[in-house]
């Protein structure tokens, strides 16, 4: 019989889909408004790359020692305790929404704004909301088919999106843009090590934005062919590809709009696109973004409704959730609610920027405190009976730089933005409490 779980080449794809969204078109404008100096602005993306290697071995270790469906919600739930896996993941779905919600806006308006040339302000904004809820409709279909055709959907699309990136990178390899980069003169008296350090935990913010994702990817532990081999190759090629993708993209935006322009750029992409091939190249690359968003849309698609399903089997959501159609082994109940979920959102997009601010600061606790369970893992040796189980080099120190570059990214939303740390914590603990409410209310006798 066909083996119809994950193979190395589909959970490659699936990070790389998980981490490249529409980030890398916008953050690296906002990571230059913030970077003190164009040196700031690369060091900010190498050091997020290598602390993104040293949370994906951390977390090829830890989806390796605890290979199972919804990953994302049981390790939390098994090194801690259940309450704290239902507030964090409740968290995690409702901004996965938001975010899937936010970035089918953005691709739409791409389309919207090549299709429809003419059209006032309002309509379209009624367009982009059409082609948004069109995108999430259809692959919802997409993921009812099953998880091997939802994959092969995500192997096309994908590739796709690494080919934007590589169109966007040629843009190196047309023409002299040296004369482009301008960088302002530093000033007489330098930054104090104070303002420096706010300066870089706030490009870290963006950078970490840009590259997180690929923790999601232990939600499929329980998929994957050989776990212990393929879930750890799968995160690290696929972290490796896209910190080179970054770092090059980066520094065809440095070399052709300059850093100078960069901080001031609306649509990095779309010049890029001028510099290649004028008004022509802006429109192949809108229709090429709005692709990619596609990936981005059927990968939450694909992977919080087993987050739902892992929370049902728990017993901390109702039963129905991890109702599976026999005939293609889909989630179907927690694939639509979950769709359903980012349909709502859709009409709350316009302050997606404003949730994302907070959501950001709870990402930090929970990366953070997922990658901390190896641990937990570590120390009750779970795991160990398995022969070729993953083990990571370097360990503790790995998981210590994760750990720690987290909660200094928490600590700076914290320090420049205190209302997105509060108003977000506050909500955490909303989701914490009624963890227990249901609790109570499941233990209660039912009326005659």
């Amino acid at each position: 019989m066909k083996d119809t779980r994950l193979n190395l080449f589909d959970l490659t794809m699936i990070v790389i889909s998980l981490v490249i969204g529409m980030g890398i078109f916008r953050t690296p404008m906002n990571v230059a408004q913030k970077a003190e100096s164009a040196q700031m602005f690369f060091l900010a993306w190498i050091i997020g790359g290598l602390i993104a290697l040293c949370g994906a071995l951390t977390y090829a270790e830890i989806g390796s020692r605890y290979p199972v469906t919804g990953g994302y919600y049981k390790i939390f739930s098994y090194c801690y305790h259940p309450s704290i896996a239902f507030a964090i993941n409740c968290i995690i779905l409702v901004s996965n929404a938001a975010s899937l919600a936010g970035v089918a806006l953005i691709g739409a308006e791409y389309l919207a704004n090549v299709m429809f040339v003419g059209r006032n302000k309002d309509e379209i904004e009624t367009i982009k909301l059409i082609i948004s809820t069109i995108a999430v409709v259809t692959f919802y279909g997409v993921n009812l088919l099953g998880l091997k055709m939802s994959a092969r959907t995500q192997n096309v699309l994908t590739v796709i999106k690494i080919s934007v990136v590589v169109f966007l990178i040629s843009a190196l390899f047309t023409g002299n843009y040296a004369t482009t980069n301008t960088v302002p003169a530093a000033a007489a008296a330098g930054p104090d090590f104070m303002s420096i350090l706010k300066a870089f935990g706030a490009c870290l913010v963006a950078v970490s934005f840009t590259y997180g994702g690929y923790q999601q990817t232990i939600n499929f532990g329980g998929e994957v062919q050989n776990p212990s081999k393929i879930l750890p190759k799968g995160i690290f090629f696929g972290i490796a590809i896209i910190m080179l993708l970054y770092i090059t993209i980066n520094y065809t935006y440095y070399k052709v709009i300059g850093f100078g322009t960069l901080k001031e750029a609306q649509s990095i992409a779309a010049i890029l696109a001028g510099k290649l091939f004028g008004e022509k190249g802006f429109t192949i690359l809108s229709v090429l973004l709005f692709l990619s968003v596609l990936a981005y849309v059927n990968v939450l698609l694909m992977s919080n409704p087993r987050v739902m399903y892992a929370m049902s089997d728990e017993g901390v959501l109702p039963a129905v959730f991890k109702k599976v159609s026999a005939k293609r082994n889909v989630i179907v109940v927690s694939l639509s609610a979950f769709a359903a979920l980012s349909l709502v959102t859709l009409f709350y997009a316009k302050s997606f920027d404003e949730i994302l601010n907070h959501t950001i600061f709870l990402d930090s606790i929970g990366m953070a405190t997922s990658a901390a369970t190896i641990f937990v893992l570590r120390k009750r040796a779970v795991g160990e009976n398995v022969k070729d189980s993953y083990r990571m080099k370097l360990y503790p120190l790995l998981p210590l730089i994760f750990i720690g570059a987290y909660l200094f990214i928490g600590t700076s939303i914290a320090f420049n933005t205190p209302k997105a740390a509060w108003v977000s914590a506050v909500i955490f603990a909303v989701f914490f409490a009624l963890y227990f409410v249901l609790r109570l209310l499941k233990k209660s006798p039912q009326p005659n």
